[in-house]
């Protein structure tokens, strides 16, 4: 499939601050890409440079076919971009905004209307679109910021932390709206720091930290990785705990943690921990409300491998003083 995103080795530094140190990224159109990274790690400034906001030191990137520095205008047209914040103009209507979003797109005034009544209408805005954008609620100005970033049609669109402040009923209103998006082919860069939100979401996960790409695979490719599967038995009757806990031990021949009073969870090696567990409860006429093997959550996935990366950088002494804090790379923009 074609990429729709392809960027090698993009080097930015604002100062003495390393911000990208040869980041590398390639998404399929019609695909989701969930770039993920502490606070500084980046990822704002990759999306920048993809949205010909920034200029690269070095590397090169193009986006739907189009090099974003010697063809920044084509990329321009082929892109939509919310950041971490709603930045609709308040003093208009809903309708206002993506009429005067149209227009310095080219669009005729009858098309920027009608395009605005479409997008209004998609994202549950019909009614509101006359109301000023001052008087609707954090979740529908985020809506709003949405569909503002399609007026143009876009290809690709790139969400810097689009749920961010938001609670998560409206969360989730946000991920649908995202879905749809990829339901009709648009092509979509996600950085967040919800690790639900890239599970959810995302068909790839890129994971940057310390301007550089420590990790890359599907979320369920990253949980393998990262090894190890957790058995997690819940018995019905809290008088089983220790029973339950010394088969544990012995099936595992590890030590056995409480993450609460009545649920008890230890690592294994293989799947055959399930079945000879589920065996040694029924011999030991043993209830249990749940009984579950997973695999590493995307949260510890993620604090896995960043963690070890700050240790890589501290190991290798003036890399480790390349970190971009928030404050410099919001600077930077």
């Amino acid at each position: 499939m074609a990429l729709a995103i392809e960027a090698h080795g993009l080097t930015k530094r604002f100062g003495r601050t390393q911000a990208l140190a040869g980041v590398d990224l390639e998404v399929e159109a019609g695909r989701v890409l969930g770039v993920l990274g502490p606070n500084g790690a980046g990822k704002t400034t990759a999306v920048r440079i993809l949205a010909t906001l920034l200029r690269p030191d070095s590397g090169t990137a193009r986006v739907a076919g189009h090099d974003v520095v010697h063809e920044a205008a084509r990329v321009r047209r082929a892109i939509g971009l919310t950041g971490q914040y709603a930045s609709v103009d308040e003093d208009l209507t809903g309708v206002e905004n993506l009429v005067m979003i149209g227009t310095l797109l080219d669009l005729s005034t009858r098309e920027a209307k009608a395009r605005a009544a479409a997008l209004l209408a998609e994202f549950g805005l019909a009614e509101a679109g006359k109301r000023l954008a001052k008087t609707y609620s954090g979740g529908m100005r985020r809506r709003l910021d949405l569909a503002a970033s399609l007026v143009g049609d876009p290809s690709v669109v790139y969400l810097d932390e689009p749920t961010t402040g938001l609670d998560p009923a409206k969360r989730d209103d946000v991920w649908e709206m995202v879905r749809a998006l990829v339901r009709r082919g648009t092509t979509v860069l996600l950085t967040t720091q919800y690790l639900e939100e890239a599970d959810a979401l995302a068909d790839e996960i890129t994971v940057i930290d310390h301007g550089r790409v420590i990790a890359h695979d599907t979320p369920h490719g990253l949980k393998r990785q990262v090894g190890g599967q957790t058995l997690e038995v819940r018995p019905a009757s809290i008088d089983d705990v220790e029973r339950v806990a010394t088969i544990l031990a012995q099936v595992s021949g590890r030590a056995v943690e409480r993450p609460a009073r009545d649920l008890l969870s230890v690592p294994v090696t293989g799947d055959e921990a399930l079945t000879t567990t589920v065996a040694r409860l029924a011999a030991d006429g043993i209830r249990v409300t749940e009984l579950l093997l997973r695999l590493p959550s995307l949260d510890e996935v993620f604090y896995s491998l960043t963690g070890e990366s700050r240790r890589t950088a501290e190991a290798g002494g003036a890399d480790g003083a390349t970190r971009s804090d928030d404050t410099t790379e919001g600077k930077a923009a």
